[in-house]
């Protein structure tokens, strides 16, 4: 049920973020006027096929989702009857053929905006980025943080939930040749503001494939209290000992439990070990055996129950935050947030092309379909935030100056102003064998990373 529910969630997400990005050019098309012949998702046999409209297009939804197109009336890939010539794509002028082409990336873009607009407008929950006890000689340490520090902002940045604080770090972790130390604001347990200066400047490009905050020593405040058991992973270790939602645990092999922090130890220091497990379920006290499941993770081997571990709720309730906007408010938000996701993602990749990040942080479509199906599980919310990021992947993708993506188009098409001409037959077609060659060689390290993550778990 796990992997059809993984399947269905990323088939989806394939299906919408594909829809919007073909109908940007579509719709920019059929406004300059522009015959189109067939729009298809997905790339292959056809499934199924319609035929909609004036221009009697062909509507099709083909075998292998991971992808789609939209094709145009075009002198170069057929006759054209003398009536239909001016609304031939390659007659219309370069700016038309610009806006047809830029349309797909940027519907994608505004698919992200309103994703999040109604998101904010909607309200995110979040947990209050409250500080746990630094780690001694930690960068976190030397900036002179506390237990109990609240989280404001992160180079002026205001951070609301743990989310976003990690979000704004993270942003400044890519960048840390740029910039090492970076201001950030808290408020003390006394009440008082306080700024510290956090100097990250220590991180190499491994630190950034992992945990990078627990690497600076930036940890969550432990909140006192026995942990509850929320979500359960279809047929995990949790799923199998019979736990439900709501359980309280109690004890661990006989050790009394204070925190989930406590919890998650003693279970990742058993892989494959049987544990006793003392927990209360409503007002019965009962005793149950879990065998957390084995990862093996970087060459780590560790205990994982498959299970969301949380504070008792009453305990809880004061570090819950729910992050909401009024419409207008949201709107800007959401912009914000997707031009931000947008110049980290180019970053990124920059960053990866000279070799100052990693290339496993490249993903491909096992790792989004692992994503996609862990977002739905997590409830609507977390699967429009999914949906909003990959879409804005998207956009990006599409955008970089690669033959045979829409970015390649816009490459040349930029040159033709310049030019005043358009550029070769014979300059597009060695275009298209690069880009095609660069385009293989992304997807291969994009599936080994992800055969290699489903390997290591």
């Amino acid at each position: 049920m796990g992997l059809i529910y993984t399947i269905a969630a990323f088939v989806l997400a394939l299906g919408v973020l594909i829809a919007f990005h073909e109908l940007g050019h579509y719709w920019i098309a059929r406004w300059c006027n522009v015959k189109v012949l067939r729009f298809s998702i997905g790339f292959g046999k056809p499934l199924r096929t319609w035929v909609r409209g004036p221009d009697r297009t062909e509507w099709v939804l083909a075998a292998i989702p991971l992808g789609g197109y939209v094709k145009m009336l075009d002198e170069r890939e057929g006759g054209v009857a003398a009536h239909e010539l001016p609304r031939a794509f390659n007659r219309q002028n370069v700016w038309r053929r610009i806006a047809i082409v830029l349309a797909g990336p940027l519907a994608n873009f505004l698919l992200a905006i309103v994703l999040y607009w109604a998101l904010f407008i909607h309200g995110v929950p979040g947990i209050r980025p409250v500080v746990g006890t630094p780690p001694a000689a930690s960068a976190t340490a030397n900036a002179g943080f506390e237990a109990g520090d609240v989280l404001i902002s992160v180079a002026h940045e205001r951070v609301a939930t743990w989310q976003e604080a990690r979000w704004a770090l993270l942003k400044h972790a890519v960048k840390r040749g740029e910039q090492g130390t970076v201001p950030v604001m808290v408020m003390r347990a006394d009440d008082k503001p306080a700024t510290r200066q956090l100097d990250m400047s220590g991180l190499t490009k491994h630190d950034l494939d992992g945990d990078f905050l627990k690497v600076l020593g930036v940890t969550r405040y432990q909140i006192k209290a026995p942990p509850q058991i929320g979500r359960i992973n279809a047929g995990s270790a949790a799923d199998r000992s019979g736990l439900k939602a709501g359980d309280e645990i109690v004890a661990l092999n006989n050790s009394r439990l204070e925190t989930v922090e406590q919890a998650i130890a003693i279970i990742r220091d058993h892989p494959g070990k049987p544990l006793v497990m003392e927990i209360r379920r409503g007002e019965a006290a009962l005793t149950l055996q879990v065998t957390p499941d084995t990862i093996t993770e970087a060459g780590n081997t560790f205990g994982r129950l498959g299970a969301v571990l949380q504070p008792l709720n009453a305990a809880y309730e004061k570090y819950r935050v729910l992050v909401r906007h009024g419409p207008v408010e949201s709107l800007w938000q959401a912009a914000v947030k997707t031009w931000d996701t947008s110049i980290f993602s180019l970053r990124m990749l920059g960053k990866m092309l000279v070799g100052d990040v990693s290339l496993k942080n490249l993903s491909g479509p096992i790792t989004i379909a692992d994503y996609a199906g862990q977002s739905a599980q997590h409830g609507w919310i977390s699967y429009l935030v999914f949906l909003a990021l990959i879409s804005i992947s998207l956009g990006v993708l599409n955008l970089l100056p690669i033959p045979l993506l829409d970015g390649g188009h816009l490459m040349y098409y930029i040159v033709e102003v310049f030019k005043g001409a358009p550029v070769s037959d014979q300059a597009m077609e060695i275009g298209q064998r690069v880009g095609l060659g660069l385009l293989l060689l992304i997807m291969a390290f994009a599936l080994y990373n992800d055969v290699n993550r489903l390997i290591s778990g």
